[in-house]
This record gives C-alpha cells, structure tokens and sequence, in this order.
C-alpha cells in the first residue's frame, strides 16, 4: 500500500481529539512514506491531515469538484489537483487511485462514501481494505447498527467482517497491509 484514500470531516468536530487523532494518523502514513488521497478540501479534518503530509513533504493527490472549487474549499497546496465535474466523478476517482482506504470521524460526505466502497468490496468490483479509524469511539454506534443489520438478516457477516476497526494508527495500517480479500460467491437470499 503506497496510497491512502482517507475520508474524513469538512468540520474539524468539537472535541480536539479528532485534529491530533489526524495528526497521529498522518505521522504514521509519513513514516511508511506513503501518500494521501483525499478530497482536496483545506478545511476541516481534510486540511489537518493534508498540511501534516505536505509539511513532511509527502505526496497529496486532491480530488474535488469544480463547485467546491468555487466557494474556495480547495488545498491549493496539494501535489496534484485534479478538479472534476461532479462528486460522483470525484469518489471513483478517490477509489481507483487509493490502495486502501480510510474513515476518519466526518459527516454524511464520509458515512457515503464509506458505504460506497463496503458495497465495492461486498461486490468484488474493488478488493482492497477498509478501515474505520475509531477515535474517541466516533463509530461505535454504526458498528452496533451493522451489526444488529447482521443479526436481522439484510448484511451477512463477512460482509461485515471486511471491516477493520481500530483506534490506534499503526494497528489499523498494520491490518491494512495483512489485508486479505473474501467474498460471498453465491448470495444467500433470506
């Protein structure tokens, strides 16, 4: 894994737990001297983890549409930015670049597109790991949610199982590099 697609918060959240957690997260891709994809945003968790990679000199790959473009929400300072038409353009590219990917705390931009690639993953279409990176439990109740899908039959568990889910940086990229990929042949209607 050289590239991270990390999805994370426009907002930097109300506990500043979040903005070291990024930083945290960031020193760890620095130090496996990997680089960032991500949407291209200077505000919020996006500009945190975005300053921290490039403040190290690490490559930043920006992703964003042209209309985030023009309310002024782009890092200028990313190593490439690419600027597409739609944000449907913008998270397959995110996808396709990204070796891995990552679910910082964020808002329903992020819940979309972690989705978005559990559903890729369960598909086969992508097979590449993903990770919620679990700071001060931001994702605790989802986890219970998907689970309770599980027990009611609308998500199998290896679905679910693709799933990995830490705290700590360095456990998540370490699980992320072991990542092996499984998949539901046949699917079991219930």
């Amino acid at each position: 894994m050289k590239k991270i697609t990390v999805y994370c918060g426009s907002n930097k959240g109300k506990n500043p737990v979040y903005v070291s957690a990024a930083h945290l997260l960031a020193d760890e891709m620095i130090r496996r001297d990997m680089a960032l994809v991500y949407g291209a945003g200077n505000v919020g968790l996006m500009g945190v983890i975005a300053d921290r990679m490039l403040e190290a000199d690490k490559k930043v790959y920006g992703i964003i549409p042209q209309k985030l473009v023009d309310i002024e929400v782009a890092h200028r300072g990313c190593t490439e930015l690419t600027i597409v038409e739609t944000m449907r353009d913008r998270k397959w590219l995110m996808a396709e670049r990204g070796d891995g990917f990552i679910a910082m705390a964020g808002g329903i931009g992020t819940f979309e597109e972690l989705f978005e690639i559990m559903t890729l993953n369960q598909l086969a279409y992508i097979k590449k790991p993903l990770a919620l990176y679990n700071v001060n439990g931001y994702y605790d109740k989802l986890i219970d949610f998907l689970s309770f899908s599980c027990q009611e039959g609308f998500l199998h568990q290896a679905q679910l199982d693709l799933l990995i889910v830490s705290d700590d940086p360095v456990e998540l990229l370490d699980k992320m590099e072991k990542f092996e990929p499984r998949y539901i042949e046949k699917w079991e209607v219930k």
